[in-house]
């Protein structure tokens, strides 16, 4: 990854001095999203937030419990510094290449009844809102532990939920869960208990009312800080920030974060629109974050077919990856994915020879590995390398030796920071060796694009898997697809391994369970589910099965995109994004509804243009048409229930 940073920062208002009760205000750029913090005479510091004029966040707290002492409560506000930023920063692996990041920073220097100090900073854009914790170092002490964070977001009355909850621990699939593969509920109320009664995982979007929406996540995380997710809502309408529970991991790992001193914790989040467009389009997470290290590899982003998604366990030999490897070589493709067990049902020997074969027809290679051996009970293979370091680095020798140019890393299982460090450690060592890195199995990715060069995506959400095993995740395709846009994928890569073209997902196309989208769904969600590699779900027999209007959008779908636009959309109900590629934009929606969704939408980057339609004709067929875009951009399409349309221009 090449970042060019360009920045510049002068300061508006220096350290003021303290006063017994004080509010701060911050404004972003345009005027429209206003933070103010507060500490009153009691010393509890807070903040709320207003967009335009409207209350998005109530009061809501601030603090940190630690083993040097306590920053919640007899606080004082003894100061304050406020900057501009003004930063361009360019990137491949998320939804814009060039990001021009302003905003107004606010520092407030707190004290407590003790002396010691606690700094947060506050940066606003003008939809976006980010904030964390300095601490100095406190004397002879040159660490600490963080027990809680006060930390809160507190909504106002009839405020809505569209929330993803926190599985038990040491639960699921041998014993791997949490894995942020839980089932969102939409537009719920605030008073309605998650699921397994652990709260809920990141990202976190809210409907306040008619008045806007918010979207609360976490950027920033690395060795030095664990996950952290939202509890369930308390009295008084408050969401906290808490840590993970104890028996994730199998009980390896403290719950209570430690960092060296000064140091900060990570950032928060919150992002804010009265319509969803800010919600989508945010850069948040990355706008933040800065590179952990440099890389001297070329990394390369593309498509790869993936046996094991619909052929399973079985597919994983010789011959059958041979088959996949010819597929990708078909479709264009840049790689295929040979997933568990591997190294003994082909075994290292002929897994050399396979991917010298592959290299041959101009695919290169992913190889699948289990995080770990001792917390949990996977026994798929390899297992116990890559928790390993030096069994790591002398596995990632050999796979940068035969040419591999990537891992997939499954089944973690927590967010501890014990977990956080041996993401970043298998990051650190891959780059080393010119592998990039997905994983699955996992923890939402937190910044991580910017942060490591070689990290490529995240499962991190209800993925295509699941429809494989229950014809229930199948049924709710269509509701999940209008959900992730505006949630997880807007935080974060989301390597979600879908565009079946199967109508029954097994290897014959003749049993198992039963796709209800339409083939031009799967078009959509294409370009609709943003991860800078995708694995997709096409098998063998769909270059003959398949109608070629599908295949041959398929073979030049890309997978990296210059800019991203929201046109439309409900969260669960239905969705329009554009996304562009070079001169190439590409619109893609897809309707959860029962109905005939008709839309007349605004479509600037396709006014006065030609454009190839892909849409579901009466009989749920896939079809390609062409039309001309009026000047003025407006356009009238219609989405048929699970089904999708794509519009590119030509």
């Amino acid at each position: 990854m090449k970042n060019r940073l360009k920045g510049f920062a002068f300061m508006l208002t220096t350290v003021v001095s303290s006063l017994t009760a004080q509010n701060v205000v911050v404004n972003g750029p345009d005027g429209k999203l206003q933070v103010t913090v507060s500490c009153p005479e009691e010393g509890k510091a807070s903040y709320s937030l207003v967009y335009n004029g409207k209350q998005m966040l109530e009061s809501s707290p601030l603090g940190l419990e630690t083993n040097l002492g306590s920053f919640v409560k007899r606080m004082k506000l003894i100061g304050h510094q406020e900057k501009q930023i003004d930063t361009v920063y360019t990137q491949s692996r998320i939804k814009f290449s060039r990001i021009h990041y302003r905003a107004n920073e606010l520092v407030c220097y707190f004290s407590n009844d003790k002396g010691q100090k606690v700094n947060v900073t506050f940066r606003v854009s003008n939809n976006d809102v980010a904030f964390r914790y300095t601490l100095p170092r406190q004397g002879e002490t040159g660490s600490v532990v963080v027990n809680s964070e006060e930390t809160g977001f507190r909504f106002p009355a009839g405020t809505t939920t569209f929330l993803c909850p926190q599985s038990d621990p040491m639960i699921g699939w041998k014993r791997t869960k949490p894995s942020y593969e839980e089932e969102y509920k939409a537009d719920i109320p605030m008073d309605v208990r998650s699921q397994y009664g652990h709260g809920y995982t990141f990202p976190c979007l809210f409907k306040i009312g008619e008045n806007g929406w918010v979207l609360v996540s976490e950027t920033g995380v690395d060795s030095r800080y664990c996950g952290s997710r939202l509890s369930d809502v308390t009295e008084g309408s408050l969401y906290t920030v808490t840590f993970p529970m104890p028996e994730e991991n199998n009980g390896n790992g403290t719950v209570e974060p430690a960092f060296s001193l000064p140091g900060s914790t990570p950032w928060r989040t919150i992002t804010v629109g009265e319509t969803l467009k800010p919600i989508v389009e945010t850069t948040v997470p990355w706008d933040v974050v800065e590179p952990l290290y440099e890389t001297e590899h070329q990394y390369r982003m593309g498509r790869g077919t993936w046996s094991w998604i619909i052929w399973q366990d079985g597919s994983i030999n010789y011959d059958d990856q041979v088959r996949y490897i010819d597929l990708a070589a078909t479709m264009g493709y840049e790689y295929v994915l040979i997933d568990n067990w591997w190294n003994t049902n082909i075994g290292y020997e002929r897994m050399g020879q396979l991917i010298k074969y592959a290299q041959s027809k101009k695919v290169d290679m992913f190889l699948w590995y289990s995080s770990s051996g001792y917390w949990n009970d996977i026994e798929q293979g390899p297992t116990n390398l890559m928790d390993n370091p030096i069994a790591r680095k002398r596995e990632m020798k050999w796979l940068q030796s035969q040419g591999v140019k990537g891992i997939k890393v499954d089944f973690f299982g927590g967010d501890k920071q014990e977990t956080m460090r041996l993401y970043e450690a298998i990051l650190s060592d891959a780059d080393d060796h010119g592998l990039m890195v997905i994983f699955h199995g996992c923890t939402l990715p937190r910044g991580w694009e910017r942060m490591y060069p070689n990290y490529v995506g995240s499962e991190a959400v209800l993925a295509s898997e699941n429809m494989i095993f229950n014809q229930h995740f199948c049924d709710e395709e269509a509701f999940n697809a209008c959900l992730h846009p505006f949630i997880r994928n807007s935080v974060g890569s989301m390597e979600f391994g879908g565009c079946f073209f199967n109508r029954r997902l097994n290897k014959g196309n003749n049993g198992g369970t039963t796709r209800r989208t339409t083939d031009v769904f799967q078009l959509a969600t294409a370009v609709l589910f943003q991860n800078p590699v995708q694995n997709f779900a096409l098998t063998p027999n769909n270059l003959t099965d398949v109608s070629p209007v599908c295949i041959d959008f398929m073979k030049e779908v890309p997978t990296e995109w210059d800019e991203s636009r929201f046109v439309d959309g409900y969260p669960g109900k239905y969705v329009v994004l554009a996304r562009r590629h070079g001169d190439s934009w590409y619109l893609a929606a897809v309707n959860a509804t029962k109905e005939p969704l008709k839309l007349k939408l605004d479509l600037p980057m396709f006014a006065g243009k030609s454009v190839s339609f892909y849409s579901d004709d009466k009989q749920l067929q896939p079809q390609l048409r062409q039309y001309n875009v009026k000047s003025d951009g407006k356009f009238q399409l219609t989405i048929q229930p699970q089904g999708g349309v794509v519009l590119k221009n030509n």
